[in-house]
């Protein structure tokens, strides 16, 4: 079966309603927290994307079952100190940081080596960042140079940390507090504002934690060695994958898109921020708060009168993953947009700064780039022609749903390649696109 798509018009103004996948995030979240309680959890709507299906498989090999039901996933836990481990156990993240990340905070006290592995991008990605503080908790481990493969063996005499975060890397605080459940005594954290999934979850779990907010930086303090029970979970839509569908609404003319049930956590929404910084007059009607997290339903319509903005900084981390379908919207807005110290994006699955700019390039898009800053210079009329092929892009599953929406909005012929990428995060992408009307062979 080929792995590519061809994709030669641009999508016909649609008026549809959708609902995306699970949220990622929170599935793996929800999978590694349920393997630490004391009996069974409910997931309903999990994603079942290879990240989170690799996530499940992890647990089952530190011995916790789990089973599909009709609508949920049952998974049966034994407790913080539940996981029973054979000897040379290979856990298999595949493409997820965050699987590989967060999972060696819960093996901080395996009285057994567990080594983590993954695929060829997840090898290139800096564990350091996070075998650095889980060591201070008195874990051994041993790495490649501080990247895949990692081999954690635990310590039955763990000690708290106090912990700086100071890259606004969710995955590395999150680790850190996984590994803080294990540990006796109060782990203090003082981490740059990030997505705060895990502190959320952990309220929703009663697990000891206090929080303190300031500008710049959260603090919190974790009291560790607390079980909890068992949980019913139903994981929103994951604004990271409804981000595609908002921006191809966007730039489609006289289309209308509703995402329901959409995550939009404040941590998570720097995307509507920067948009409607622009113009987009996105909407978010039928709001509630579940577990914490804020859920709505998006509405976006077409705009043809989009505007540049000098983007803020402290729009970045909550916006980190959706940052190349932010730079289809300044290529067409109307002006200069400025993008400043986007280095995280370049630590992802790929190094998606240099990728993104290099298709700019590809389809004639002015733009400058010094550094980990870049300027993009809109053309509101911007039409193209001709044929354009991705490929070489680390089968990074944004950068291929990046280019879907660039053909689909601005024309060309294109021929995209590792069509596969997206079994990683949003196995239903290309479906819920021929939904809309995408002609996509």
């Amino acid at each position: 079966m080929k792995n590519f798509i061809e994709i030669k018009n641009i999508i016909k103004p649609f008026d549809k309603i959708i609902e995306v996948s699970g949220d990622k995030s929170i599935s793996i979240r929800c999978v590694l927290l349920a393997s630490q309680a004391i009996g069974v959890s409910r997931i309903y709507n999990l994603l079942e994307s290879e990240d989170v299906l690799n996530s499940l498989n992890s647990i089952k090999k530190l011995g916790i079952n789990f089973k599909k039901k009709k609508n949920f996933y049952e998974i049966y836990g034994y407790g913080i100190n539940g996981y029973n481990l054979n000897k040379n156990i290979i856990i298999d993240a595949g493409n997820s940081g965050t699987l590989a990340r967060l999972i060696l905070g819960l093996l901080v006290n395996t009285r057994k080596q567990v080594t983590i592995i993954g695929d060829k991008s997840l090898t290139r990605r800096d564990f350091n960042r996070v075998t650095n503080p889980i060591k201070l908790f008195g874990a051994n481990i041993i790495s490649n140079k501080g990247r895949l493969p990692v081999k954690i063996k635990g310590s039955e005499f763990l000690r708290p940390i106090n912990y700086v975060e100071k890259l606004g890397s969710a995955q590395c605080k999150s680790s850190v507090m996984l590994a803080a459940l294990k540990t006796p005594g109060t782990t203090i954290i003082k981490a740059k504002k990030s997505r705060n999934h895990t502190e959320l979850i952990f309220k929703f779990l009663k697990i000891p934690t206090r929080i303190t907010k300031t500008k710049e930086f959260d603090f919190l303090e974790i009291d560790g060695l607390s079980n909890f029970k068992g949980f019913e979970y139903i994981i929103p839509g994951d604004i990271s994958s409804c981000a595609f569908f908002l921006v191809l609404a966007l730039l489609s003319n006289k289309s209308k898109i509703v995402l329901k049930n959409i995550n939009v956590n404040d941590s998570r929404i720097g995307i509507i921020n920067i948009l409607n910084n622009m113009n987009a007059k996105i909407l978010l009607k039928n709001k509630k708060i579940y577990n914490g997290e804020k859920i709505a339903d998006i509405i976006v319509r077409g705009n043809r009168e989009l505007k540049s903005i000098n983007c803020p900084e402290s729009f970045n981390s909550s916006a980190i993953d959706e940052f190349l379908v932010i730079f289809l919207v300044a290529a067409k807005a109307k002006g200069i947009s400025t993008f400043k110290n986007l280095s995280e994006l370049n630590k992802k699955e790929s190094p998606r700064l240099e990728i993104a700019t290099n298709i700019l390039k590809k389809i004639g898009v002015k733009y400058t780039r010094y550094s980990d800053n870049i300027k993009i210079y809109g053309n509101p009329n911007l039409k193209i022609k001709g044929k354009y092929k991705i490929n070489n892009f680390r089968k990074d599953h944004r950068v291929f749903m990046m280019s879907c929406i660039a053909a689909l909005t601005f024309g060309g012929e294109w021929r995209v390649e590792d069509k596969d990428s997206i079994k990683t995060s949003f196995p239903t992408f290309i479906e819920l696109l021929k939904k809309l009307g995408a002609e996509i062979i």
